[in-house]
């Protein structure tokens, strides 16, 4: 379901990573530092927490609590460390994944926040605001995740896993087995089956949180593909931040692999800037965010050109 353009990238990307593995314990534990910071910020922004990247921060390196922001906003950061380190350990265990460890993930998700629920399949009904999907009466759930589970293991022997990591997602938040924490617990799972599957966590921005759920309810619909090339834009951001981390550097890259600005790029291609910036939110184009401006390279610019071409 990976578009070609992206999916031949992100192998690229992956064969340079799996290169220089094993990594520096340096290297690891700054890795490991940031994406860990990116993901705890971003999901629980997604749904509606309002502590900034350096508050979460924070919360995170001191232990210390933000005035004015509330103790369920400061749970939620200590809880989904809990829940990545869980998911961690689950990878180094090579665990076959359950209906268990969902559970298991979604109850260090809503410690100290909702106890009765954490862990629990809802009992209740429940609407998703905004959504036209209708998850199951709550009497369902057990069998769906069981299913859900089922299907899991079968679908990991096709060998697709950006695929697979972004329809398990779909399918817990279309289940929604609980009252609450259904979003953060399904992006834990999903990043779970990237890591055992040798991706980097794969961050969903905040800024993306208008396009990830119109992505969702186009899968809702079922149009599966917006959604795990969503995903697979994901894990080139990632794989890029990784690589850069990671790689060894005796001297400047070349003059073609340098990321310079969408505005500069348009200089030298018969693209306008406008344009080219529309082909780095589709992915068309092998491109990076950093603040509010996408960078590309020559090379990537180049080679959407010679794609075209082909065409």
């Amino acid at each position: 379901m990976l578009e070609s353009y992206l999916e031949k990238r992100i192998k690229e990307k992956k064969a340079r990573l799996d290169a220089l593995r094993p990594l520096s314990p340096s290297v690891l534990t700054r890795l490991n530092e940031t994406l860990t910071l990116e993901w705890i910020y971003n999901s629980n922004a997604i749904e509606g927490s309002t502590l900034t990247l350096q508050e979460t921060r924070l919360i995170l390196e001191t232990g210390l609590t933000i005035g004015g922001k509330s103790l369920r906003e400061h749970f939620e950061v200590t809880n989904h460390r809990e829940a990545i380190l869980y998911v961690e350990s689950l990878v180094t265990e090579n665990a076959t994944i359950t209906p268990f460890h969902v559970r298991q993930v979604h109850a260090l998700v809503l410690q100290n926040i909702d106890v009765e629920n954490a862990g629990q399949y809802r009992k209740t009904q429940v609407r998703i605001a905004g959504a036209t999907h209708t998850p199951p009466d709550s009497w369902e759930v057990p069998r769906l995740m069981d299913e859900w589970g089922a299907w899991l293991l079968a679908a990991q022997a096709e060998d697709q896993p950006i695929s697979v990591a972004a329809q398990a997602h779909h399918h817990l938040v279309n289940i929604h087995p609980f009252v609450d924490g259904n979003g953060r617990t399904a992006r834990l799972i999903m990043n779970l089956l990237l890591i055992q599957a040798g991706y980097p966590p794969s961050v969903i921005e905040r800024v993306h949180r208008q396009q990830y759920y119109r992505v969702l309810a186009q899968a809702d619909e079922g149009k599966i593909a917006p959604l795990v090339n969503f995903l697979g834009r994901a894990v080139e951001r990632s794989l890029i931040q990784t690589l850069e981390a990671a790689t060894p550097q005796s001297g400047p890259p070349p003059a073609d692999a340098i990321w310079i600005s969408l505005h500069e790029a348009a200089q030298d291609s018969p693209y306008t800037q406008e344009y080219l910036s529309l082909l780095a939110c589709r992915g068309r184009l092998e491109a990076v965010k950093r603040g509010r401006n996408w960078y590309t390279t020559h090379k990537a610019v180049k080679a959407y050109l010679q794609e075209v071409k082909k065409k």
